[in-house]
C-alpha cells in the first residue's frame, strides 16, 4: 500500500510530507539505548548450514527444526529451486543444502517439492557441480569424500608473512573462515545420517584436470601433492599447527561468543573447537552456541512459527546511516534521538589492535566496526560513515566526539593502501594467489581497494577539512582512475554500479571536483540514461556476472535513493530533470507507514555469489536523498 497525499498538493509539498512520515517510521524504529538495526536477510544456505551444525554437535532440536524447515519450504521457487536473492535464477548448492535440510527434517525424498528440487539439481549438472563448501558439509556427514575435496593443511597457519598464500594473504572473513577449516580438512569427521544423496547425483565423471602450465592445473597438481602428504603427515608439525590454530581462533573469539561477527568463521570455528576436543561446556563453545542464537529470527506467518539466522548483524552501520539521514532531513543537531545514537555510537569505538595491525603495526587503534561485538576488526566504510555523522551533532560533551573523530580520521588515513584507495578491513590486501586455488570457487576471498569504500573515505576526508591533504588527493586520483567506461563506478558493497557511482559522484564534488568536470557529467549521463521509465533507479545483481544486466533492475527505493544523492551532488538541468522524476517515484510508492517495500536484495556479500536484503536499507537511504533534495531547493 502506498501513502496518500493531499489533494493538489504541489510537488515539494508532497515530498515534504513523504519525509516526515519515513522520519516518524524511522524514529521509531530505535532502540532505547540508541542503535538502529535492521534486519539482514540472505539466503536459506544459512538456515541449512545452521541445521547440519546442531546435528554434527548433537544439539538439535525437534521443534527448531521444523521452524526452520518451515522457512526453507517457503522460500522454494516454482522450479523446485532455492535462489540466492530475490527474484533470481535458482543456485545449484543452495538448493542442494536445502534439499540435504529437509530430508534432515524428516521430509522423505519422494514428496513432490524434493522430487521438483532433484530434477533442477540434475539439469544443474548434479551433486558433483556443486561449490566447494557444500561439498564440506556433505562430506561432514559421509555423503563426500574427503579425497574429492581441495586440501588445506593446517601447516599453513607457520607460513611467514612474507610468502605467498599465508593467512594475512587472506581478506579477514577468508582467513577467520580458512584457519579453522584447515583443522576440519585435517581430521576429516564422519557421522552418518539415516539417509543418503544418490538421488542427487548425474553420475558425470570429473572435470580433466587443466594443462600443468595455467593457474588452474598448476594448483590441481600441488593439492595432490597435499593430499599426499595429509595421509602422511609429520606429526609433530601436523600437532604443533593444529595447536596453533586452535589458539588463533580463541584469540579471535569476540565478546558475544562470535568470530567476526558473521556465519562462516562463526560455525566452521565452533566445528573446529568441538574436534579438537572442547566440550560443549567449555566456556569458548558456550559463548559461541549462545552467540548464534542470538542471529536468529523467529516470525509468525499463517501456517506457523519460522526460524531464519541472519548471517551478520548491523547496528553500527545502521545507526551511524540512521544518525546522517536524520541530520539530512533537518532533524536538530542536538535532537534527543540524535544523541542517544552518538552516545551508543561513541561507546563502540575501537580501541584494540586487530589483524589490520599486521601491514600497520605503528598505526594507533581508532575507528568502528561493523557489529555489535567486532573489537578486532573495524573498517573503514562503517568509519567513514560514523565520522560523517558524528562530527555534525550537537553533543554535551563535543571534546569526547572530536577526539574520537580524530581517532578515527587517522586510523582510517593509516589504512590506505599504496596504489590510494581503500578497502574494507585490510591495507594493501591485494595478492590474488588466494583466489587461484582450488578451494576458493566460491566468495571474494580478498579486500583490495574498491570504489564505494574510497569514495566514503574521501566523502569522510572532505568533511573534515582534509580535502586537499595527501590521502585524499590520493583517493580522489584512485576513483577517477577506475571510473568504468560507460560513466558508472563498480559497486563491491552494494547493487552494484548504481550505488558505486551514487558514492563516488558526492565524494568527489565534495573532494572540490568541478561538477561540469567531464567524470561527474559522464556519471550523469549513466544515470539519466538508466532511469527506469517509472522515475526510479534498480539493477539486478545478475549485473555481477552478467554485464546485460548492469543498471538494469526492477526500480527500489534504495537504489532509487543512492541515484539521487549523485545527482542532486551533481547538478545541473539534465540531474536535476531526472531528480525531479526519482523523488516523484519515491512519493508515489511510499507506504502509508512512512516506508517502502523493497523485496530486492541490494546488498552485497561476494560479489556473484552471495546477497543482503538490508532491511534498513530501504528507509535510511531515501529519508537522506528526499531531505538533501528538499534542502537544495528551499
Amino acid at each position: 500500500m502506498t501513502s496518500s497525499v493531499k489533494s493538489g498538493a504541489t510537488t515539494r509539498e508532497r515530498a515534504e510530507e513523504a519525509l516526515a512520515a519515513a522520519v516518524a517510521h524511522l524514529r521509531g524504529l530505535q532502540d532505547e539505548q540508541g542503535w538502529w538495526k535492521g534486519e539482514l536477510a540472505t539466503n536459506v544456505t544459512m538456515d541449512a548450514e545452521d541445521l547440519l551444525l546442531r546435528e554434527f554437535l548433537g544439539i538439535r532440536q525437534a521443534g527448531e527444526t521444523e521452524e526452520a524447515a518451515r522457512w526453507i519450504r517457503s522460500q522454494q521457487r516454482d522450479d523446485g529451486s532455492w535462489a540466492t536473492f530475490h527474484g533470481g535464477p535458482g543456485d545449484l548448492s543452495t538448493t542442494v543444502e536445502a534439499w540435504v535440510a529437509l530430508r534432515l527434517a524428516g521430509d522423505p525424498a519422494g514428496a513432490a517439492h524434493l522430487r521438483l528440487a532433484q530434477e533442477f539439481v540434475h539439469a544443474h549438472g548434479g551433486l558433483e557441480r556443486t561449490r566447494v563448501f557444500t561439498r564440506i558439509w556433505l562430506a561432514l556427514f559421509g555423503l563426500w569424500s574427503w579425497d574429492e575435496l581441495p586440501d588445506m593443511p593446517p601447516e599453513m597457519i607457520f607460513l611467514p608473512r612474507w610468502f605467498p598464500l599465508n593467512i594475512y594473504d587472506w581478506a579477514c572473513w577468508a582467513r577467520q573462515t580458512v584457519v579453522p577449516l584447515t583443522v576440519v580438512n585435517a581430521l576429516r569427521p564422519v557421522r552418518p545420517l539415516p539417509f543418503g544423496v544418490d538421488e542427487l547425483r548425474t553420475g558425470a565423471p570429473a572435470p580433466r584436470p587443466a594443462a600443468p602450465w595455467t593457474w588452474p592445473g598448476a594448483f590441481q597438481r600441488v593439492d595432490r601433492a597435499l593430499h599426499a602428504y595429509g595421509r602422511r603427515p609429520a606429526r609433530r608439525l601436523r600437532r604443533k599447527a593444529m595447536d596453533r590454530a586452535a589458539q588463533w581462533i580463541l584469540d579471535r573469539q569476540e565478546a558475544d561468543g562470535g568470530w567476526g561477527g558473521i556465519q562462516p568463521p562463526w560455525v566452521y570455528s565452533l566445528l573446529a573447537l568441538h574436534l579438537l576436543g572442547y566440550s560443549d561446556d567449555h566456556p569458548a563453545m558456550k559463548a559461541g552456541l549462545a552467540g548464534l542464537d542470538g542471529f536468529l529470527v523467529r516470525e509468525e506467518t499463517p501456517h506457523g512459527t519460522v526460524r531464519r539466522l541472519e548471517a551478520c548483524q548491523s547496528p553500527v552501520w545502521d545507526t551511524g546511516l540512521a544518525v546522517i539521514a536524520l541530520l539530512d532531513a533537518g532533524v536538530p543537531a542536538d535532537d534527543p534521538a540524535v544523541r542517544a545514537a552518538a552516545d551508543w555510537l561513541l561507546g563502540e569505538e575501537i580501541s584494540e589492535r586487530g589483524d589490520w595491525a599486521v601491514r600497520r603495526p605503528r598505526l594507533a587503534p581508532g575507528g568502528w566496526a561493523f557489529e555489535f561485538a567486532n573489537d578486532l576488526y573495524p573498517d573503514t566504510d562503517d568509519t567513514a560513515e560514523i565520522v560523517l555523522g558524528l562530527r555534525r551533532v550537537a553533543h554535551p560533551d563535543p571534546a569526547a566526539v572530536r577526539a574520537a573523530v580524530e581517532r578515527g580520521v587517522a586510523w582510517t588515513v593509516g589504512m590506505q593502501s599504496r596504489d590510494g584507495g581503500w578497502g574494507a578491513f585490510d591495507a594493501d590486501n591485494t595478492r590474488l594467489m588466494p583466489t587461484r586455488l582450488p578451494f576458493c570457487d566460491f566468495g571474494a576471498v580478498v579486500d583490495p581497494p574498491t570504489a564505494d569504500v574510497t569514495a566514503h573515505v574521501v566523502e569522510m576526508l572532505a568533511a573534515v577539512g582534509a580535502a586537499g591533504g595527501e590521502p585524499a588527493r590520493r583517493g580522489v586520483l584512485w576513483l577517477l582512475r577506475h571510473q568504468e567506461a560507460d560513466g558508472s563506478w563498480f559497486g563491491r558493497w552494494g547493487a552494484n554500479h548504481v550505488y558505486g557511482t551514487g558514492a563516488v559522484v558526492p565524494a568527489l564534488v565534495a573532494a572540490g571536483v568541478r561538477r561540469g568536470s567531464a567524470p561527474i557529467r559522464r556519471a550523469v549521463r549513466w544515470l539519466v540514461e538508466h532511469q527506469n521509465p517509472d522515475g526510479g533507479w534498480g539493477e539486478d545483481l545478475r549485473s555481477y556476472r552478467d554485464p546485460a544486466w548492469i543498471g538494469r533492475g526492477a526500480s527500489t527505493a534504495s537504489q532509487t535513493a543512492w541515484a539521487l544523492l549523485a545527482l542532486h551532488a551533481a547538478g545541473g538541468a539534465d540531474a536535476d530533470a531526472a531528480a525531479e522524476r526519482g523523488v516523484d517515484w519515491l512519493v508515489r510508492t511510499q507506504r502509508d507507514d512512512g516506508t517502502w517495500d523493497e523485496p530486492e536484495f541490494t546488498g552485497t556479500g561476494f560479489p556473484g555469489d552471495f546477497y543482503i536484503n538490508y532491511h534498513l536499507y530501504r528507509l535510511v537511504f531515501p529519508v537522506t536523498a528526499l531531505g538533501r533534495h528538499l534542502a537544495g531547493r528551499s
